[in-house]
């Protein structure tokens, strides 16, 4: 949840949460066991979205604060986790002080930085000498099912779907970090299933941020797409995988 334009994700922010929010919280267990999150531990979330991994992080007995560049966001950040230091601010330019943090974390967000060498510069900055910074996002559309309903919108509308990034395959997240100067101690594949109850959740999901005459224009293309994944309950079951990578910040 970074970028240059704030709006967009303010107006989706609800929705978002609604159908997205809790998405990825297998990666995000994952990356705080892996960087040694628990009490008393001082954790910021960069792209912090709706606020899932800083309530994780407050429930562990930890210090959750975070950051997003949508007020919308960080309004419901702040609404799910009171407690958390929850600012808005772009991730190429943190509001806090150099060595702040024990942990810096960014799930599906860094990517999306105006300049994801200069975000990750700023996560090294405000991390304290020998903290983690832990990094996540979607794994190559090869291995996600959600790929397929994705492409399926895009012939519909005549549109590419954007080639995988370097971060998406298989060592990119290690080779960022190193490149930022810190040593990898941990990284890997997490799978991250996306169920729904109906045809009505499904499309909503996948064609969030459309008006409603876009989102019944798309209903057949996006319920036919996913017809391999329906299950038996009349719901949807989508597999999908997230890449992580832990790394040390140097002293």
């Amino acid at each position: 949840m970074d970028g240059a334009d704030e709006d967009p994700w303010s107006a989706v922010a609800e929705g978002w949460a609604e159908l997205w929010g809790g998405f990825a919280d297998p990666v995000r267990r994952t990356i705080l066991t892996a960087a040694g999150v628990g009490p008393g531990t001082r954790v910021l979330d960069v792209g912090c979205g709706s606020g899932e991994l800083l309530a994780h992080v407050d429930a562990s007995g930890a210090h959750p604060a975070g950051v997003d560049p949508a007020p919308g966001m960080v309004a419901l950040a702040r609404a799910l986790v009171p407690g958390a230091d929850v600012r808005v601010a772009p991730a190429d330019a943190l509001p806090w002080d150099d060595a702040r943090f024990d942990v810096v974390t960014a799930v599906n967000s860094l990517q999306l930085a105006g300049s994801i060498t200069d975000a990750l510069a700023e996560a090294v900055r405000v991390a304290v000498p020998g903290g983690r910074v832990a990094v996540a996002s979607w794994a190559e559309g090869a291995l996600n099912d959600l790929d397929v309903v994705q492409r399926a919108v895009a012939a519909a509308a005549d549109e590419d779907v954007p080639p995988d990034g370097p971060l998406r395959e298989a060592g990119g997240f290690e080779a960022l970090l190193a490149g930022g100067g810190l040593e990898v101690v941990a990284a890997g594949l997490v799978e991250v299933p996306w169920e729904v109850p109906d045809d009505a959740t499904l499309v909503r999901g996948v064609l969030l941020g459309e008006d409603a005459e876009g989102t019944d224009a798309g209903h057949r293309t996006v319920v036919e797409a996913a017809r391999p994944f329906r299950t038996e309950a009349g719901g949807y079951r989508l597999v999908n995988a997230f890449r992580y990578a832990v790394g040390v910040a140097p002293d």
